[in-house]
């Protein structure tokens, strides 16, 4: 007697075919390279509990903290702030060129739009 097969999927419901076997959909936490450097402004401010804990320990106010995650750059004038509050929470890597970096990417961005 023929029994109807049953249809197994090897990846559960979560997993897109679209990002290959074996990885999820999406993965919560701040977006990190592969050194564990985030990879970008919203990934660094990502970094701490709250876009207002980024914004004390760096010592800014929260709607520019806001800001700074929504345009994806950090004024200058912030940037030792930033690097020692990274130093200050382990993470690594976060350095001037770093900023300058992410800071021209935005810029080129802007442009284009």
């Amino acid at each position: 007697m023929n029994e109807p097969t049953a249809s197994i999927s090897a990846f559960p419901a979560s997993i897109s075919a679209a990002n290959g076997p074996g990885l999820p959909a999406s993965i919560s936490g701040p977006p990190t390279s592969i050194s564990g450097l985030p990879t970008s402004i919203s990934g660094l401010i990502d970094s701490w509990q709250s876009i207002g804990a980024f914004a004390a320990d760096v010592g800014c106010g929260y709607e520019a903290a806001r800001q700074v995650r929504r345009r994806g750059r950090i004024a200058p004038q912030h940037w030792p702030h930033v690097v020692a509050a990274s130093r200050r929470r382990g993470i690594a890597g976060i350095s001037y060129e770093w900023l300058a970096g992410h800071r021209a990417a935005a810029a080129m961005q802007g442009e284009a739009a």
